[in-house]
C-alpha cells in the first residue's frame, strides 16, 4: 500500500501538469491558427473566449493519452536513475506487480476517456464548430440539390432537383418504387413533394406502372406514398461525421445507410474507433513500463522522446488499418482494434526483457 501511495505521488503531479501543458498547447495553436480570421471579421473577444472555451474539452480529451505517456515514463525512468527500483525488486516485488496500480488506472481512465468524449466532447466541439462558422460567415445551407436518395432497403429511389429545408419541399421529383424482389413496381414524377402527416404529399404526381409492353398512368396510389416515409434530415446538405457526434448517433447514420443500400465500411470502422481509441491510454502506460530504465540519462528528454514516438507509431498504424477498413481489405472491426492488439503484443515483449 504505502509502494502504491508513493508511486501516485510521484506520477499524479506530473500526469496532471504535463495534461494542462499540452491542453493549453492545443488550445493556442487553435487560436493561432484562426487569429486573422477573427481579426478581419472583428469578432467580439467575449465570443473568440468562449470558442476556445467550448474547444477545451476536446483538446484535454487529445492530450490525455501523450500526457499519461509522459508521466508513466518519466516517473520509472527516475525511479531507475536514482536506484529507487533496484531496492523495490531487491525486496522481492516484481516491475510488473510495482506498476499493476498504474495498469488498473489507465484501464480506468480509458473506460472513462470514452464517455468523456462521448457525454461531453462531442456536445462541446458541436457547439464550438457552431459558433466559430458563425462569427466567420462561413455557416452553411441545409439546402440541397442534385439529390438521390435510396431507401427502403432500397425498394424506394428519390431523386430530386431541390430540396427547401425551410419548407420541407422537395422539387421536380422522380420516385422509383421497386417490389421486394427488387422488380420495378412504379415510377412517380411529381412537380414537387412536402414533408407531411410522417410522409411525402406530392403535388403533380403522376404514376406509371407497366405489364409487359405496355404502360399505365394514374395519380399516385395511397399506400405506394404511405410507403415514402424517409425523413426529410437524409435530403439535408448536411454530410454527418462519425467521429463528431455521440455513439448512440452514430450507430443511427450507420443504420440509415445500411437500411439505405450505401457503403458505410468506413463509417462503421470510425464508430468502432470510438471504443478503441480510449484504450491508447492503457497501451501507452504499458509501452512505459516496457520502455522504462533503459537509459539513466537524460531522463527528461527520453521520456519525451518516447512520448512522441509511441504515440506517433500508434496513430500511423491506425491510419493505415483505417484506410484498409475504409476500402474493404480488412473488416471494420479489425480496422479500429487491430493497432490495440498490435501495441498489447508489443507491450508484453518488452514487458518480458524490461530490467528487473
Amino acid at each position: 500500500m504505502k509502494l502504491m501511495q508513493y508511486l501516485f505521488r510521484r506520477f499524479i503531479p506530473l500526469f496532471l501538469g504535463a495534461l494542462m501543458f499540452f491542453a493549453l498547447v492545443l488550445v493556442l495553436v487553435d487560436l493561432l491558427m484562426n487569429l486573422w480570421n477573427y481579426i478581419s471579421n472583428q469578432v467580439p473577444g467575449a465570443t473568440v473566449g468562449r470558442i476556445l472555451l467550448m474547444y477545451v474539452p476536446k483538446c484535454v480529451w487529445y492530450a490525455t493519452p501523450l500526457a499519461i505517456l509522459f508521466a508513466v515514463s518519466y516517473t520509472l525512468s527516475d525511479f531507475y536513475a536514482n536506484n529507487e527500483l533496484v531496492a523495490i525488486f531487491a525486496s522481492g516485488v516484481p516491475l510488473i506487480r510495482f506498476t499493476a496500480p498504474l495498469l488498473v488506472l489507465s484501464f480506468l481512465l480509458s473506460l472513462g476517456l470514452f464517455l468523456f468524449d462521448d457525454r461531453l466532447v462531442v456536445p462541446t466541439y458541436a457547439v464550438k464548430t457552431t459558433l466559430q462558422e458563425k462569427s466567420l460567415n462561413k455557416e452553411k445551407t441545409l439546402n440541397n440539390d442534385k439529390i438521390v436518395v435510396i431507401s427502403d432497403e432500397g425498394n424506394i429511389v428519390y431523386k430530386a432537383d431541390y430540396y427547401d429545408d425551410a419548407s420541407k419541399r422537395l422539387y421536380t421529383v422522380i420516385i422509383i418504387v421497386r417490389n421486394e424482389d427488387k422488380t420495378l413496381a412504379a415510377i412517380i414524377r411529381a412537380d414537387s413533394a412536402v414533408f407531411q402527416n410522417g410522409h411525402w404529399s406530392l403535388s403533380g404526381g403522376t404514376q406509371y406502372t407497366f405489364k409487359g409492353n405496355t404502360m399505365a398512368q394514374r395519380l399516385p396510389e395511397r399506400e405506394i406514398v404511405e410507403r415514402l416515409t424517409e425523413d426529410p434530415t437524409t435530403f439535408q446538405n448536411n454530410t454527418v461525421s462519425v467521429e463528431t457526434v455521440s455513439a448512440r448517433e452514430a450507430k443511427q447514420y450507420i443504420e440509415h445507410l445500411q437500411k439505405a443500400g450505401l457503403p458505410f465500411s468506413e463509417e462503421l470502422s470510425l464508430y468502432y474507433k470510438k471504443f478503441s481509441f480510449p484504450f491508447i491510454l492503457f497501451i501507452v502506460v504499458f509501452l512505459s513500463v516496457g520502455l522504462s530504465g533503459k537509459t539513466r540519462k537524460n531522463v527528461l528528454l527520453v521520456s519525451l522522446a518516447a512520448c512522441i514516438s509511441a504515440a506517433v507509431l500508434f496513430y500511423v498504424s491506425q491510419m493505415i488499418t483505417m484506410l484498409l477498413a475504409k476500402f474493404q481489405y480488412i473488416t471494420p472491426f479489425m480496422g479500429a482494434w487491430f493497432p490495440v492488439f498490435l501495441f498489447v503484443a508489443i507491450s508484453i515483449v518488452l514487458l518480458r526483457y524490461a530490467r528487473t
